[in-house]
């Protein structure tokens, strides 16, 4: 059997060669000598015990800057870049170290970056308000965002769960939009009265070499509210345009009129004007209700101070109110939030509720004010309460279907949003959230 020489470590096979070397001409010297056997034998193991010896001295640097290198790439093995080799000798394995430690900082460095780039996007991606959702060729979330656990109504991480487990938890038109796979719109009724428009988006692509599908959905409520209303207002803002510049001059026609019609013994002519009158009056106050619409400023934020606004509010309409104690302070544009609560306010008796029973909520948490405006009245059916929203949209005779539209824009002018809900007992509960400003909006 033949002796595994490569299995010894370098320097041993280093000081075998060299021992043979040695032991081999002395041998071959001492035979043509024709040197006694013990002389022969001496001579070699004695030749061969000098150049181990030496050969051991001479290697000694080269055995240590092995070990080191051999080292330092089991640390590149672990993933452990932090350690650098002590090896400083003036040699060929000298500057080998020194390349090893170069690449080990600049490694160091590059792997540092790339971890903050990772923390950097793993947080835009679990503070991003699209839903993000990765599936494997298994179906199994390989990974998800905080908005997508809301979206699928769960509080617990959506890693290792299975597709179809998945489409269990989600809303049957989300579900749906999962399963068809397709990019486009689709609506998620949340409840009774609200629906959801939400953009779906789908990729493919390969990751370690494994087909992974990735969802994106995007809620567009919002955006096509404000674009809704955007359009409102530019028709509105055209509208008021094209009667202020004609009421102007109907109003000095008028009054010349009038003047004339003095110099005339006729009663009727005296109606006709007054109605005239009237009805130019009427329309020039109708024209700057919708003008506030159109043209409502940006909210000048300053701490309310709700049990002031309220009483003062009880001077013109009949409610009860109540506050609930909190450390957290309303700011807000105290002018239009004043507005948003009298258009509500008014809303309420008109609903024909018992002013008794009209109550006025204000409650406070961590992230935002809750105002809730409760009354007893008829409430809303599903068809109103679907349009009571949208600007010019009025079951009242002589309404101007701009009030609880107003309402909105000023609730989402300060970020925040306006809801409607029926009473099962009858009546109606608006309820209006104003978030709480962070640092860097006061600043």
């Amino acid at each position: 059997m033949a002796f595994p020489l490569n299995s010894l470590p370098l320097a041993h096979k280093i000081s075998l060669y060299c021992a043979l070397s040695s032991a081999l001409p002395v041998l071959l010297i001492g035979w043509l000598c024709k040197l006694s056997l013990p002389w022969l034998i001496s001579s070699a193991v004695g030749s061969a015990i000098l150049a181990i010896l030496l050969i051991r001295q001479l290697s000694c640097n080269l055995v240590k800057g092995m070990q080191s290198l051999e080292t330092g790439l089991l640390n590149f093995k672990d993933g452990e870049l932090s350690s650098l080799l002590a090896y400083n000798q003036r040699d060929e394995l000298g500057q080998l170290c020194q390349l090893y430690n170069q690449t080990a900082k600049q490694l160091r460095q590059e792997k540092q970056w790339v971890y903050q780039r990772e923390l950097m996007l793993d947080k835009v991606l679990q503070s991003s308000p699209q839903a993000l959702l990765l599936i494997n060729d298994n179906d199994t979330v390989v990974f998800s965002n905080l908005s997508s656990r809301a979206l699928f109504n769960c509080a617990n991480a959506l890693e290792g769960m299975k597709l179809t487990e998945l489409l269990k938890l989600a809303p049957k038109q989300l579900a749906t939009a999962l399963a068809q796979g397709f990019d486009g719109l689709f609506s998620i009724e949340k409840d009774a009265q609200e629906a959801q428009t939400w953009h779906l988006a789908t990729g493919e692509f390969l990751l370690n070499n494994q087909r992974h599908h990735l969802y994106i959905f995007k809620q567009l409520t919002r955006e096509l509210s404000r674009q809704e209303v955007a359009v409102w207002k530019k028709v509105i803002r055209i509208i008021s345009h094209e009667l202020n510049n004609s009421l102007g001059p109907m109003s000095s026609m008028l009054h010349s009129a009038q003047l004339l019609a003095n110099k005339v013994d006729e009663p009727r002519l005296s109606r006709v004007f007054a109605t005239i009158d009237e009805r130019i009056a009427h329309l020039t106050a109708f024209v700057q209700g919708y003008g506030k619409f159109a043209k409502l400023p940006q909210p000048q934020r300053s701490p309310i101070e709700w049990p002031t606004l309220l009483t003062s509010l009880q001077t013109q309409w009949q409610f009860h109110y109540q506050i609930t104690p909190s450390q957290y302070t309303t700011h807000a544009d105290q002018t239009q939030v004043e507005q948003l609560l009298i258009n509500l306010l008014k809303n309420a008796h008109e609903s024909g509720a018992d002013p008794q029973h009209i109550n006025v909520n204000i409650s406070h948490d961590q992230h935002a004010t809750l105002i809730a405006v409760s009354d007893n009245g008829k409430g809303m059916s599903e068809q109103v309460m679907a349009n009571a929203l949208i600007p010019f949209y009025s079951t009242k005779t002589s309404g101007s279907g701009l009030g609880l539209a107003l309402c909105r824009e000023i609730a989402e002018a300060h970020r925040g949003h306006i809801s409607l809900h029926n009473h099962k007992q009858g009546g109606l509960s608006v309820h209006v959230v104003l978030p709480h400003q962070s640092k860097t909006q006061k600043q």
